[in-house]
């Protein structure tokens, strides 16, 4: 599982970054995610999202609205405009979700949106979908 590239004939584990600013939320997605076999690592500033994307290349973010220093509306904008960023995968999950604010985060660029309280099989069922490949590895038969 998470591992759905391959390097050299070796598995690439998916990374994902976590753009979240309550602890308790991104222990949760740490935990979930890791237990699906993906690599996760976090950042709580949205100022330092995009340097983290350039740090790390994640395979997905998971983006927070409400986030000191930069709001997820600023750091998507400066994701699409980006030249070796913007075609990552974006997932929007926040408890912002009013209409106008999910209209203007897909109109930005966000792939998907999930609003917080979440379903963890919702949440993995939405990362697998964003994923090239479904971000699982294949199940050999020997």
């Amino acid at each position: 599982m998470g591992t759905g590239r391959t390097q050299g004939g070796w598995p690439v584990t998916t990374k994902i970054l976590v753009a979240e600013d309550e602890p308790f939320i991104v222990e949760s997605l740490t935990f979930l995610l890791s237990r699906e076999g993906y690599s996760v690592d976090s950042i709580s500033d949205g100022g330092e999202v995009v340097d983290a994307m350039h740090r790390i290349r994640p395979d997905l973010l998971i983006l927070d609205i409400m986030m000191p220093s930069s709001n997820g509306f600023d750091i998507l904008q400066k994701i699409r405009i980006t030249p070796n960023l913007k075609s990552t995968p974006v997932l929007v999950l926040t408890a912002k979700g009013q209409d106008a604010d999910r209209r203007r985060m897909l109109e930005l660029g966000a792939n998907d949106f999930m609003t917080k309280p979440f379903s963890n099989a919702g949440l993995v069922a939405k990362v697998g979908d964003l994923l090239p490949g479904d971000g699982k590895a294949e199940e050999q038969v020997i």
